[in-house]
């Protein structure tokens, strides 16, 4: 095993403790200490690779969120596709316990993705939602524009979605919610 697959080990082990912590005793309560003894590392190789658990808690959300797109790759070009793909997106966001877990019962540091700065996820999301929308608008099914500025306000959309969704759960069931996004971003983006 090289240097480097050692290194990509480690962290996701890392970052695997992380995720089963914020399960067991919630965010706030999620400790440096506890990741390493899950982790079986020591709290030293942790803060090698970050400054504090905040910054565990980012990277976790990124390769959780990154990882979505891997997991549901696009259907094709188009802007039924790409917004299918999106609400795929949504509804696997709505379904991860971990990252539920930072909205709801971290609001301090979710805030700083919702009102403050772009977070990596979300930078790569936007990028991934330009270059879709690029291909949709090529073939017509997007209307013109910037595709970062409108990739830009469909994550706003979408966002405001998956963090909102258990407020209006009630009035809006979770198909229901994705037939309503879906309609939003059609909506959106038709030429």
């Amino acid at each position: 095993m090289s240097i480097r697959n050692a290194d990509a080990s480690v962290e996701k082990r890392i970052l695997d403790a992380a995720a089963a912590c914020i399960l067991a005793f919630g965010v706030e309560r999620t400790t440096m200490t506890e990741i390493a003894r899950r982790a079986r590392v020591s709290r030293p190789t942790i803060y090698r690779r970050w400054p504090d658990i905040r910054w565990v808690i980012a990277e976790l959300l990124t390769a959780r969120i990154a990882g979505v797109l891997d997991a549901i790759p696009s259907r094709g070009p188009g802007r039924t596709a790409l917004v299918e793909r999106v609400v795929a997106v949504a509804e696997h966001l709505r379904n991860d316990e971990v990252v539920m877990s930072v909205i709801i019962n971290a609001p301090s540091l979710a805030m700083v993705y919702i009102a403050e700065r772009l977070g990596t996820s979300q930078q790569i999301l936007v990028e991934a939602l330009a270059e879709a929308i690029t291909a949709a608008q090529d073939d017509g099914s997007v209307r013109p524009g910037d595709p970062r500025q409108m990739g830009a306000m469909c994550l706003l959309i979408t966002q405001s979605t998956i963090q909102s969704s258990q407020m209006v759960e009630k009035i809006l069931d979770r198909e229901a919610l994705g037939v309503e996004l879906a309609h939003s971003l059609n909506g959106y983006l038709k030429p």
